[in-house]
């Protein structure tokens, strides 16, 4: 955690970096503020505006179920292409190696998966399905996508990459839960999970 004081605005910043289920949060506590707390989106990162006076347990409170009601909005169902591919493109410095894709998008016509690459166009579409599903979960599949513009079958090597992402694991069974839940047919034990 990195902190620094503004002396005009008697405001503390600091900043808390991602982790796996929460993107980078930085937290603004005032002392123009008195009793209550804001959170909104700036860019990828979770704003937190907080009176100063709040300190300890109460704080770490206080922040979590801001940034936790803020996710819940999850802004990726309103985000366009744009903003997937962007993902996938801080995603792919992460966990691939630095190997982009050449075009990311949401797709309504996947009926068969959550996702697929083709590895010689180096296209990925994201079933528009996801969009509902939580931002680690959808972190997941781009990744798992990713990786296969460097290997294009489920091999050790592909594996090898794809499960650099912390809960690439999780993700496999959030969405077989998703899928039952859904009434979709999908095998499970991959995250392109083609229908049966």
């Amino acid at each position: 955690m990195a902190a620094k004081k503004s002396s005009s605005h008697q405001t503390t910043v600091t900043i808390e970096p991602p982790q796996f289920d929460r993107p980078e949060v930085e937290i603004r506590a005032s002392t123009r503020r008195k009793k209550t707390g804001n959170a909104h989106w700036s860019g990828s990162r979770i704003v937190v505006q907080i009176p100063a006076r709040v300190r300890g347990r109460e704080r770490r409170e206080f922040v979590d179920d801001l940034v936790l009601r803020l996710m819940s909005q999850r802004p990726q169902n309103a985000a366009g292409d744009g903003a997937l591919e962007e993902r996938a493109v801080a995603l792919a410095e992460l966990y691939n190696d630095g190997v982009l894709p050449a075009s990311v998008r949401w797709v309504n016509n996947q009926r068969a998966r959550w996702a697929s690459c083709s590895p010689d166009t180096r296209e990925i579409r994201i079933s528009s399905r996801l969009r509902q599903c939580p931002e680690w979960v959808i972190d997941a599949v781009l990744v798992h996508e990713l990786a296969h513009l460097q290997e294009a079958d489920h091999s050790p090597e592909f594996y090898e990459i794809a499960d650099r992402h912390p809960r690439q694991h999780d993700s496999g069974l959030f969405l077989d839960g998703y899928a039952l839940g859904l009434g979709l047919r999908i095998e499970s034990g991959d995250v392109d999970l083609e229908s049966a």
